[in-house]
């Protein structure tokens, strides 16, 4: 049964270490990439796909994405998850915010990696795909061959019916997580810890056979590094 998301995380929490220098002075998602923050690239996403509200989590330099959301024009309303005192990363940053994200399935995404659509909006389509009944979380995967400055092995096989399972050691899976996905709040329980990765939640959802990929049918960037600027704005058109 598809269903009309409304609300989004937008994790924009991390400390950036692979992007030094340019983020010795910056957050992460304020590095520029073709003209603009990677956050909005993200923000712009999300909101062509419907999203009427997003939660962003903050931590490091978090005075400076503070200011930039609250300088932004949108009919989007914007919230903060405050992690200063402790970053607690994905899955620490999903459990603070629950309550903010409400009792309806979410969109996650993170604010480092940068997709484009191709013929259907991304959020639109997993939106139409999403089975409440079947599904825990609904990941957006991209072609190990199409995953552009993604230097990892993959990260997930893909059956038939769309269910996901991990890559085994040792091997190149066939699909990359992109860093987008729709979540149900039922998942954010039993927190192993403070600070934990959203992978417990995935291999939950995997035990019980509730985690589902979509496959992305645009561009997709993994823009992790200073080296991966150049390269995406490039491929962009970005002179």
């Amino acid at each position: 049964m598809s269903i009309k998301v409304d609300t989004a995380m937008l994790m924009a929490a991390g400390l950036g270490k692979r992007m030094r220098p340019l983020t010795a002075t910056r957050p992460k998602p304020l590095v520029k990439v073709a003209g603009q923050a990677l956050m909005d690239h993200a923000l712009e996403r999300l909101e062509s796909g419907g999203i009427k509200r997003t939660i962003v989590n903050v931590h490091y330099l978090a005075d400076t994405v503070v200011a930039h959301v609250k300088t932004r024009k949108s009919p989007m309303e914007m919230l903060i998850s405050d992690e200063r005192d402790k970053l607690l990363e994905t899955g620490g940053g999903l459990m603070k915010a629950a309550l903010l994200l409400g009792d309806a399935p979410f969109v996650c995404a993170n604010s480092d990696n940068l997709w484009v659509d191709g013929p259907q909006d991304s959020i639109s389509m997993l939106s139409s795909l999403w089975d409440d009944e079947r599904m825990d979380a609904l990941l957006l995967v991209v072609p190990h061959a199409h995953a552009t400055c993604h230097g990892g092995p993959g990260d997930f096989h893909m059956s038939a019916d769309g269910r996901l399972r991990r890559r085994k050691p040792n091997h190149i899976a066939p699909f990359v997580f992109t860093g987008v996905q729709i979540m149900s709040p039922r998942l954010l329980c039993d927190p192993p810890g403070e600070a934990f990765s959203t992978n417990i939640f995935w291999n939950r959802a995997i035990e019980s056979g509730r985690l589902y990929g979509a496959v992305h049918n645009g561009l997709w960037f993994d823009v992790g590094t200073p080296q991966a600027v150049p390269i995406v704005e490039a491929a962009l058109g970005y002179a």
